[in-house]
């Protein structure tokens, strides 16, 4: 048994359109477990911190200022490989069939989940919102 960890975020477009207990769904049925799970509103200089590996691309300031813009439910989960199939590709318009971002998201940008993409950056992004 893996203790590999992964964070998920359902971001504030899919809160917005109650959709969380959806996504948490496709996960439990796709025997991921939630490890924790809380609802959060962060601050744009949170959200700057979060990304800050974008940085220098030009997205950056667009992103920090949609993840800050409401709320969001972040979860722990224990696979990110699953995860990261799940999920989709990043653009709903190249996701696969009954993935979380073909099914719910509404663009590139507000494509309604992220996930970690490496054991290192899941490492850091649960410690980023689970500190405690």
């Amino acid at each position: 048994m893996s203790n590999e960890q992964t964070l998920s975020i359902v971001k504030p477009d899919a809160v917005e359109r109650n959709l969380v207990e959806d996504i948490k769904n496709i996960f439990i049925k796709n025997s991921l477990n939630i490890i924790d799970s809380k609802k959060i509103h962060i601050t744009k200089d949170e959200a700057s911190e979060f990304y800050k590996v974008h940085q220098s691309k030009p997205f950056y300031n667009d992103l920090c200022a949609y993840l800050s813009s409401g709320p969001i439910v972040v979860m722990i989960e224990n696979a990110i490989l699953a995860n990261r199939k799940l999920m989709g590709a990043t653009n709903p318009k190249e996701a696969e069939e009954n993935t979380i971002r073909k099914l719910y998201g509404i663009s590139i940008d507000k494509n309604s989940v992220h996930g970690s993409d490496s054991l290192e950056n899941a490492k850091k992004e649960i410690e980023f919102f689970f500190k405690n």
